[in-house]
C-alpha cells in the first residue's frame, strides 16, 4: 500500500504538540504574572481621593502617631478611617481657608462623611483582624510600607494569599517588640523608623535582654506574645471562615 503521508508529517505532528503545550504554558504563566502585577493588585498605584491627604506631611513632617487617626487599630479588626472631626481638630485652626480642604469643611458643616477610596482592601471571603497583628508585634510598615514617606497614599503590597503566607510561614522574620529599653513610652510596632537588629544595631528589650539577630529576636517574641504555631496560622480556616 502506498504511503499516504510524507515522512515529515511525524515531525510536524510532534512539533505541533510541543508548540501547543508551550503556548498553553505561556498563557498560564502570563495570566499568573498578571494577577500578581500592579495592573491587577494596584500595588504602588496612588488612587484619587476626595482630598489629597499626605501621610508624609502628617506623619514624618508633623510627627502624628498612626493611632491618632486610626483609633481602633489596637482593639478592633478594622484600623478605622478617621471622621471629619479628627481632621478639623487641627484644620479649624490652620489652613482654614485652603481651597484644597473645602471638601473637609463641607463634610464637617453638613455631617456627610467623606468617601475615601480604600487602598488596602481584602476580599469579603478573607477574615483579617488588625488588633491581632498589632498585639503580636507586626509593625505597621511591614504590611503598609513606608507610609511616612508617601506624599500620596498607595498600597505597598499585593495583599494576595501567597504574600500573607510568606509571613505566616515564618513570623519570626518580621516580629518586633512593643517596648525597648530606654523608650518605655514608644511602641516599636508604630515606629516607622524601626530597624531590625544587627551587630551594629542591637535591640535591647526592657530587662536588658539584647538581640543582634532578627530570627533570634522573632523566635523569642513568638513565645512572649503567644503566637500560635505555623500549622495553626497557615490553616485554611484561620483566614477563610
Amino acid at each position: 500500500m502506498a504511503q499516504i503521508f510524507h515522512r515529515s508529517t511525524n515531525t510536524l505532528a510532534r512539533a505541533s504538540i510541543l508548540a501547543t503545550l508551550l503556548l498553553v504554558a505561556g498563557v498560564l504563566y502570563t495570566a499568573l504574572e498578571m494577577t500578581r502585577s500592579p495592573y491587577t493588585t494596584y500595588a504602588g498605584v496612588a488612587k484619587a481621593q476626595p482630598v489629597p491627604f499626605s501621610h508624609q506631611h502628617h506623619v514624618a513632617g508633623l510627627g502624628i502617631d498612626c493611632r491618632y487617626c486610626h483609633t481602633s487599630v489596637e482593639t478592633s479588626g478594622f484600623a478605622g478611617i478617621p471622621p471629619t472631626k479628627t481632621c478639623m481638630n487641627c484644620h479649624s485652626q490652620i489652613w482654614t481657608n485652603a481651597p484644597m480642604l473645602e471638601p473637609v469643611r463641607e463634610s464637617y458643616r453638613t455631617g456627610k462623611s467623606l468617601v475615601w477610596t480604600r487602598l488596602n482592601d481584602l476580599p469579603d471571603f478573607v477574615y483579617f483582624d488588625h488588633s491581632i497583628h498589632i498585639n503580636k508585634g507586626v509593625g505597621c510598615n511591614s504590611c503598609h510600607g513606608p507610609v511616612n514617606k508617601m506624599p500620596l497614599m498607595f498600597a505597598q503590597e499585593s495583599l494576595q494569599m501567597e504574600w500573607c503566607l510568606n509571613c505566616h510561614r515564618a513570623p519570626e522574620k518580621y516580629l518586633r517588640p512593643h517596648k525597648v529599653e530606654g523608650k518605655p513610652t514608644e511602641d516599636q510596632v508604630f515606629n516607622m523608623d524601626y530597624q531590625q537588629p544587627s551587630s551594629g544595631n542591637p535591640v535591647v528589650l526592657e530587662g536588658g535582654k539584647k538581640f543582634t539577630d532578627q530570627i533570634a529576636l522573632g523566635t523569642y517574641l513568638k513565645d512572649v506574645y503567644h503566637v500560635r504555631s505555623v500549622r495553626d496560622i497557615t490553616s485554611c480556616n484561620t483566614c477563610h471562615r
